[in-house]
């Protein structure tokens, strides 16, 4: 049985290399790290595409799930530096859920979607026999931009600053805590169960790649990643495979939040490389950080500057000052963890 979550980089080799009928309209087409499409339009014009599943988690329900099924899709949308303007949703619901659920799923998705000013152009809705919760479907979402006002995690360059917003483990935490609050009150504490179960809102990096563009695109921010499956590190590691370039990082810069740290350790993940949705990973020209500092501070965000691009190749990650190891990728335990408390019964 397959490990579930996204495929290894190994297993990922068969998907990249079976892409249909090739297109010289294709400006980036599918790669490790690489979570937008870019197709030449003509006019000087680009359309980006993204995929991502859509999710109905009962323990969160169904409004904040349609919440975060649009964020996480409009999240790795924006780290181009532009806004998506049409979606395209599937819908398989599970037989057993309930009309009202249903009903108010669609409803919160559509809402979210009118509130981040994107047009549902189509799609399919159904219910049939295997499926099941959490994952009910999926959504494409895509837009138009200039030819050269978008970046990809390819156009990182040699001498920019890596800089992350929010903290690690955002997504990871905040799941946990909701999915299974009795143990995780007992585990790690009431106030980090009551401030993991808070930070479900803040699964989104909409904003903080809103806020990176005003700093200048390809001048100042010359690429942004979330950090999904993986975390924090895995997105890097992502971000050197599709620059080619080296990232060199002091684990010790990026942000943890106590909270976080204590319901990561009571489920036995690594808050480094796990579920980060919330945090945005950027690359920065030296010359603009300051003003993508002043940027995310007028929207209220900030900013963690933990590493440098170089020539070269592979994430190389420092701790305690210690000499920088390469990084070796590894499952994100976050699945690991969520199913063995399930098996055992945990609430």
């Amino acid at each position: 049985m397959s490990a579930a979550g996204k495929l290894s980089p190994g297993s990922m080799k068969a998907v990249y290399r079976h892409l249909g009928a090739p297109s010289k309209e294709l400006v980036q087409g599918p790669g490790r790290g690489l979570d937008n499409g870019v197709l030449r339009l003509g006019e000087g014009k680009v359309m980006i595409v993204t995929a991502d599943p859509v999710s109905a988690m009962p323990a969160v329900g169904m409004r904040r799930s349609a919440w975060m099924s649009v964020h996480l899709i409009a999240s790795d949308f924006t780290t181009a530096g532009i806004d998506p303007e049409f979606a395209v949703f599937t819908y398989n619901f599970p037989p057993d859920m309930r009309a009202g659920d249903r009903e108010t799923f669609i409803g919160a998705l559509g809402d979210e979607c009118a509130e981040l000013g994107i047009t549902i152009a189509g799609g399919h809705s159904g219910s049939y026999p295997g499926g099941g919760y959490t994952v009910i479907g999926g959504g494409v979402m895509f837009g138009v931009a200039p030819g050269d006002g978008y970046v990809t995690p390819s156009m990182a360059r040699a001498g920019d600053v890596i800089l992350m917003t929010k903290h690690a483990a955002i997504e990871a935490a905040a799941s946990l805590a909701v999915s299974f609050p009795e143990f995780t009150e007992r585990s790690a504490g009431g106030k980090a169960s009551r401030v993991a179960r808070s930070l479900l809102g803040s699964c989104s990096t909409v904003a903080d790649a809103r806020a990176a563009r005003r700093a200048g695109l390809r001048t100042a921010v010359t690429s942004m990643h979330d950090a999904t499956e993986g975390g924090v590190l895995g997105a890097l590691d992502e971000m050197s495979a599709a620059s080619g370039k080296a990232f060199a990082v002091d684990a010790d810069r990026i942000p943890v939040q106590r909270e976080v740290a204590d319901v990561c350790a009571a489920f036995g993940v690594d808050p480094l490389r796990t579920m980060g949705e919330g945090a945005l990973l950027i690359t920065c020209r030296p010359g603009g950080v300051k003003r993508l500092e002043e940027s995310l501070s007028r929207s209220g965000g900030r900013v963690t500057a933990i590493g440098r691009v170089s020539s070269g190749e592979g994430l190389w990650v420092s701790r305690g000052g210690g000499r920088a190891q390469r990084f070796k990728d590894i499952p994100d335990a976050y699945w690991t963890a969520y199913d063995r408390a399930a098996a055992k019964g945990l609430s």
